[in-house]
């Protein structure tokens, strides 16, 4: 793939936010939230029984994560509408087929079809009146062993371990090496289709960094591992319907190769209005081998990310992710919630 040059990038960056600058004189996009808000993950086939779970645990905000099949307006309507009557939000419905894909993330055979599938996808999204959603630009995260090289313990249950010594040694994910300046480029060609999307339905993509934040897995280069990405994927996008998931998780198991650690993180983009999600999950320390933990019994001080949120403006949903061995919810997940809400109250 050729390079876009420094020039290219720059006539790009005052297009598109001359086409921002437009959307947003058309019709001011409101925050994603009121602040500082709860949330949790949801099951697409959502029972009134997970309804109560929401309701008796005071989470604000649903997100939901389902195959192509589901990611059409009239569910994307229809769950929004359900929810709302039983005071819940509707944060996001993300679409598992298109969230990571190796088609769009290595520019393969269908990048085109995929790309026209995704602006359908936003499009509905808005239509259906949901304002945000979460991208990942990863190759193989979907792929176990690039992802997760074995399992540990924490408080007696099981969680992701990852080892990078033992990730050296995996073979390539996909047929060949892919470089930085390719996963730029298909970066670029997707920025390129979804930005333009995303303003005409009024509705927030948050890019989530690459977990975990290593220059190169499996192959394929991994370009959002640090701060600097952000800049630069920010500054590409020349949108205000652009900015962070920000999974303190991922930024705690890149250490000081991050650049700007998970506090200065949120320092930088919080004042921005750059940060729209917040994955709330901890780990015991950093690369090269990191296990993930509870929020309180890793290395990050998890009250202070939230306190520091609160002072910076920040008008996002937090999220528990990765919560150890469990799915969507129970005692743990609960667990999780319970100390969000005391962290957040206490800010």
């Amino acid at each position: 793939m050729e390079t876009l040059t420094r020039r290219e990038l720059a006539q790009y960056a005052l297009a598109a936010g001359a086409s921002a600058a437009t959307s947003a004189s058309a019709a001011k996009l409101p925050p994603v939230a009121d602040g500082v808000r709860i949330g949790t993950r949801l099951d697409p086939d959502f029972t009134e029984d997970d309804i109560r779970f929401f309701r008796t645990h005071g989470i604000e905000y649903a997100t939901i994560w389902t195959a192509t099949e589901k990611c059409n307006y009239e569910y994307f309507s229809r769950s929004r509408e359900r929810l709302e009557k039983a005071g819940i939000k509707l944060l996001n419905v993300g679409n598992l087929d298109l969230h990571c894909d190796p088609v769009m993330v290595l520019g393969l055979p269908g990048v085109e079809k995929k790309l026209e599938q995704y602006q359908r996808y936003i499009r509905d999204l808005g239509r259906a009146g949901i304002r945000y959603t979460t991208y990942a630009h990863m190759a193989n995260i979907k792929m176990r062993p690039y992802y997760a090289t074995g399992t540990a313990e924490t408080r007696g249950v099981k969680t992701r371990l990852f080892d990078l010594a033992q990730a050296k040694e995996l073979p390539n994910s996909h047929s060949r090496v892919y470089h930085d300046d390719e996963i730029w480029d298909t970066f670029s060609r997707f920025l390129k289709a979804a930005i333009p999307a995303a303003e005409e339905a009024g509705v927030r993509i948050g890019l989530h960094p690459d977990d975990p934040p290593v220059p190169m897995l499996g192959g394929v280069a991994r370009i959002f591992r640090n701060a600097a990405a952000y800049d630069r994927a920010i500054e590409m996008s020349g949108s205000e319907n652009f900015g962070l998931c920000f999974c303190i998780g991922t930024w705690a198991e890149g250490g000081d190769a991050m650049v700007k650690d998970v506090y200065a993180m949120i320092r930088h983009f919080g004042p921005k209005g750059r940060i729209f999600k917040v994955h709330f999950r901890n780990v015991d320390g950093p690369l090269p081998r990191f296990k993930e933990t509870f929020v309180d019994n890793g290395y990050i001080d998890m009250a202070r990310a939230a306190r520091l949120l609160q002072e910076n403006k920040v008008s996002a949903v937090l999220i528990p992710d990765h919560v150890p061995d469990e799915g969507l919810k129970g005692n743990h997940t609960a667990y999780t919630i319970g100390y969000m809400r005391a962290v957040v109250a206490r800010a």
